[in-house]
C-alpha cells in the first residue's frame, strides 16, 4: 500500500480537496494524508464545494507536516508554489510531484464569483487526482469516469 502526502501552505483548502479526491479514486489502494507547513483549519467553502460533488470532508482536520515525520511516504505532492518553495526539510525517499493550483480562498468578488472560483479549482484538482491515481496507484482501466 502506497503512502501519499499532499502538502500545501495551510492545509485548509487545496490539499484538503486533493486528499479527498485521491482517496476517492484510489479506492483503498493507498493511504492518503494531507498537511501544511502551517495549519489554518479546514476552509468551510472547501467543505461546501466538495459536498456539491458528493464528497464529505467535514470531518477532515488541518494537520502540520511535522505530525508525519515517521510516515514512510512513497509520494509527496505539493499543490501550491509557496509550500514547494518553503517546505522545511522533510526527510523522505518519496518521489515528489508539484502542481500549483490557484488558491480559491483568495478569490474576491460576488458570492457567485467566489463560489465559481472554488468550483473551478475543485474540478482541476479532481482531474489531476484522477490522473495521478491512474498513473501511480491503479491500473488505468480500473478508474471509473
Amino acid at each position: 500500500m502506497k503512502n501519499i502526502l499532499v502538502l500545501c501552505t495551510g492545509n485548509s483548502c487545496r490539499s484538503q480537496l486533493a486528499e479527498a479526491y485521491l482517496r476517492h479514486f484510489a479506492r483503498g489502494q493507498a493511504t492518503i494524508y494531507s498537511a501544511g507547513i502551517e495549519t489554518h483549519g479546514v476552509n468551510p467553502r472547501a467543505i461546501a464545494t466538495m459536498a456539491e460533488d458528493g464528497i464529505d470532508i467535514s470531518g477532515h482536520t488541518s494537520n502540520h507536516i511535522d505530525e508525519y515525520q515517521l510516515v514512510p511516504f512513497d509520494y509527496i505532492i505539493t499543490v501550491c508554489d509557496h509550500a514547494q518553495e518553503n517546505c522545511p526539510y522533510f526527510p523522505s525517499k518519496a518521489t515528489r510531484f508539484h502542481q500549483n493550483f490557484t488558491d480559491p480562498a483568495k478569490a474576491s468578488g460576488t458570492e457567485e464569483e467566489v463560489k465559481a472560483a472554488f468550483g473551478q479549482v475543485r474540478d482541476q484538482i479532481k482531474v489531476y487526482s484522477q490522473q495521478f491515481v491512474a498513473d501511480h496507484i491503479l491500473n488505468k482501466t480500473a478508474i471509473a469516469k
